[in-house]
């Protein structure tokens, strides 16, 4: 059930849209959802387990104690969303296949109900004009690949191309873009570094192969998703990497040394590979031992676009004697928080990508921003409006970090706002809220918030503007 915002509602930006620096004609304005985050329906229809439902299962791993279990029930209620988008105005929408959805031990027979689950989504999505970006992999690996290892193991990518083969033929004839992993630094440091994330392993700097074998997926998925599509369809095929800033707690040596030493960790280890065939320097001895003749050149498959998700910079300083890794996090401050204390830093965004543009040039192919949004937990009032003002603040600054940078000649084509619904948020379970659309996750009741109108009301004047 979908309920209206009440026309009484107070419009939060009488000028949405005004001033806003016009971008290129044919802008994609998108928003994005994951498949654990939103579907439910764990054990519906063949849908194998995932590491994501043992984690969650696991008590004290997630910080209210829930699960996915039921989530947005999107598996549902696909419908009422798609109906939700295409009110909104987006021209597109990133979603994610669940993999043990589509192939319940993540190998072997085809669940074909899991395919025709993803038949009627993007058929609707069709309908309402709104065009599919489909993530492969957003962190939802089959429990039975994990059992056998994981990302530590290397037959876990023979494994996923023949997945992306699978989709990329039942499905190619329908998907605008295509990511084949979302985030594997975060993958490989929240999961197997340090074990915050599913499925839980502290491996610390051992990690790596994990990276490896990520990078390796995605190159081996790339090739599979463009041999695999129906005949005359053409793969459109990129990334979505979490990229941030790295600035250094001071002006020490030891702190800038942390600094770039991270930024190599967190950005370089990822994105040099796709786009340079190489790893950094600074980390290459540290993956020799896993690294094959060939791997890099798979890695490096030519990319139609790169994905940026982008929430905030990072404040690095060396970590003292003893540590388990050579650097630690420390507080940025003199910036407002979200309600899930990451800081907000718009014009963090336009130095990315204006930076990433000057240090790759040639090397690197248009951009879509495919994540980027804030925790806010605002709920309905009573008169039943969800006046999130800081959501809209945040959007609007962060937009206009990217008509900025767009201005200055980076080529991005495109802004997913992360995320349409308020959903389960991995270890936070329901305790943050990002969505454009409340859910109350008893009623499962959608409620529009002031941002969605705003954002609505922003990709209506762009397109007036272009009209």
């Amino acid at each position: 059930m979908i309920v209206p915002v009440p026309a009484a509602a107070p419009d939060p930006s009488p000028a949405a849209g005004v001033g806003l620096p016009v971008l290129p004609p044919g802008f994609r304005f998108g928003t994005s959802t994951a498949a654990y985050q939103v579907e439910g329906a764990v054990d519906q229809d063949g849908r194998g387990p995932s590491i994501w439902d043992t984690f969650s299962h696991t008590a004290g791993r997630i910080n209210d104690g829930s699960t996915g279990d039921v989530a947005c029930d999107h598996y549902h209620r696909f419908p009422e969303d798609v109906a939700l988008m295409k009110d909104l105005g987006v021209g597109g929408y990133r979603l994610s296949l669940s993999w043990s959805r589509i192939q319940p031990t993540g190998a072997g027979p085809v669940n074909q109900q899991g395919l025709d689950f993803y038949d009627r989504l993007l058929d609707e999505l069709l309908a309402a004009g709104v065009q599919p970006m489909v993530t492969l992999f957003h962190w939802d690996l089959p429990q039975a690949l994990e059992d056998d290892g994981g990302w530590l193991n290397r037959s876990t990518i023979d494994r996923f191309a023949e997945y992306a083969a699978i989709a990329a033929a039942r499905l190619g004839d329908r998907v605008e873009h295509w990511v084949p992993v979302n985030e594997p630094n975060v993958v490989t440091m929240m999961g197997y570094g340090i074990g915050m994330h599913a499925p839980g392993r502290a491996m610390f700097f051992d990690a790596l192969p994990a990276a490896h074998h990520l990078l390796l997926a995605h190159g081996r998925a790339t090739i599979a998703l463009r041999d695999s599509v129906p005949a005359g369809v053409t793969a459109s095929v990129g990334c979505a990497n979490n990229h941030a800033p790295m600035w250094p707690a001071s002006d020490d040596a030891a702190d800038i040394g942390a600094t770039k030493l991270f930024d190599a960790v967190w950005n370089g280890l990822f994105l040099e590979p796709m786009l340079l065939g190489r790893y950094p320097v600074d980390l290459a001895p540290l993956l020799e031992d896993v690294v094959v003749d060939g791997d890099l050149a798979t890695i490096r498959q030519p990319l139609d676009f790169y994905g940026v998700n982008y929430y905030n910079p990072w404040r690095i300083a060396a970590a003292g004697e003893g540590a388990d890794l050579p650097f630690e996090f420390r507080e940025l401050l003199g910036y407002p928080t979200t309600d899930i204390g990451w800081p907000v830093v718009p014009d963090a965004l336009r130095e990315w990508l204006i930076m990433f543009r000057a240090r790759y040039r040639n090397a690197l192919p248009p951009i879509y921003i495919t994540e980027n949004g804030a925790a806010y937990g605002t709920g309905p009032d009573a008169d039943g409006v969800v006046d999130d003002r800081a959501r809209i603040d945040y959007l609007d600054g962060h937009l206009r970090a990217v008509a900025t940078a767009v201005q200055r000649g980076v080529d991005v084509r495109g802004y997913y706002c992360w995320s349409l619904l308020d959903n389960f948020e991995w270890t936070e379970g329901y305790s943050q809220r990002f969505g454009l659309v409340h859910v109350d996750y008893e009623t499962q009741v959608r409620t529009p918030k002031s941002s969605y109108r705003w954002f609505a009301d922003v990709i209506a004047a762009q397109t007036r503007s272009l009209g």
